[in-house]
């Protein structure tokens, strides 16, 4: 009897399996269909690589031929721009995080929270955490001038930490608050009047930290973070995503994915709270924001040895990413990215880069749905 038991609930299980995967192969083939179109360069732009240079070259000139090859260049990219943005300080992997309040929301709750993400700097940011039963969750960090818009306290289209958690993801909503308020935007190490690293390499750096974070969480799967950000958000996810290769995707709303001065205050790098930081007494305010003139710091050296960010995008490879384009990121930006496609193909992938266009810098329904699509596809 026990053994006839025993079959009947095998046998039941096996079907349950069956139809929960035979579903999640539709819901994947349906996700597919819609973001599947934009990991292909409209025909004007296939194949075409613009004038920037192939990261598949090493600085000597030599050729990337095979994988090992792609490793070693990869590692003398990421050496060259660390050693030119500053390096890094240690990471902060055993992150301790302080509950300072907790909201039961409609299907959520919502945690008000400090933690370390630099060694000077504790930050606040809010943790969304859905309903949990006892299996892992895919997570995501957004990333904003401060947290409360991502949690949907602000201007609207931009509640991508809410948005998602209500699709079943733990979101961690992060912010340059005070910062902000004081209009110097950024992170600066070990101090704004000297710092060592340049900002948004330091905002790469505080990512990291928060990736770690939600790494700790026994009911997150450290395999399955993405990150995601809007204009400057879209910065700082694409430097932290870039940077810091245990992101497992990422989604980056029109942050400009290489320099274009013609795009004047949203292409913006020069900035000292981004590539172009120099040392200034607290009490000065930097030149008026925008203002290209007189760009100081590394951003000009950059311009002038001839790097552009298609360098630090290729650190993303073979990891998949979207670039939600707007006024800042059209069509064209393909030149780019097909440099990212051509390393994945040396490394015998497909489909890991991504671009949908929208004409305004503001993101939209549409936009933001297929970004939240990307998510799902890659990361449940």
């Amino acid at each position: 009897m026990k053994n006839k038991v025993c079959i009947i609930f095998l046998m039941i299980s096996a079907i349950s399996f069956a139809v929960h995967s035979q579903e999640n192969a539709v819901n994947k083939q349906e996700l597919w269909k819609r973001i599947g179109p934009y990991f292909s360069a409209p025909s004007e732009f296939a194949g075409q690589y613009g004038s920037y240079k192939s990261p598949l070259k090493f600085y000597n000139g030599d050729t990337v031929l095979t994988k090992k090859d792609w490793q070693k260049r990869r590692n003398e990219i990421y050496t060259k721009w660390n050693d030119m943005m500053g390096n890094w300080p240690a990471l902060i992997e055993k992150q301790k995080m302080k509950v300072l309040e907790t909201q039961q929301k409609d299907g959520y709750t919502q945690y008000r929270i400090s933690y370390k993400w630099a060694p000077t700097e504790e930050t606040e940011a809010y943790l969304l955490v859905p309903k949990l039963n006892k299996k892992k969750y895919p997570a995501v960090v957004t990333t904003f001038y401060e947290p409360k818009t991502a949690i949907g306290e602000g201007k609207p289209n931009r509640d991508f930490a809410l948005q998602l958690v209500k699709r079943g993801f733990v979101t961690l909503s992060i912010g340059t608050t005070q910062a902000s308020k004081d209009r110097t935007y950024s992170i600066y190490y070990p101090s704004r009047e000297n710092a060592k690293v340049q900002p948004l390499s330091m905002l790469a750096y505080a990512a990291a930290n928060s990736w770690y974070l939600l790494s700790n969480l026994s009911y997150v799967d450290n395999k399955r973070i993405g990150i995601m950000g809007h204009s400057f958000g879209g910065k700082w996810a694409m430097f932290g995503s870039c940077l810091f290769d245990k992101f497992a995707c990422a989604v980056w709303s029109d942050p400009g994915v290489v320099f274009d001065e013609d795009k004047g205050s949203l292409v913006n790098y020069w900035e000292p709270w981004y590539l172009g930081y120099y040392p200034t007494p607290w009490e000065n305010v930097w030149r008026k924001k925008g203002d290209i003139e007189g760009a100081k710091g590394l951003y000009p050296k950059l311009l002038k040895e001839g790097y552009d960010l298609q360098e630090i995008m290729a650190l993303m490879a073979p990891r998949p990413f979207l670039v939600s384009g707007g006024a800042s990121d059209q069509p064209v930006r393909w030149t780019a990215l097909n440099h990212i496609t051509k390393i994945n193909r040396l490394l015998g992938l497909e489909n890991r880069v991504a671009m949908q266009n929208r004409t305004l810098h503001e993101p939209n329904d549409y936009s933001n749905g297929i970004a939240y699509d990307f998510f799902e596809y890659f990361l449940k």
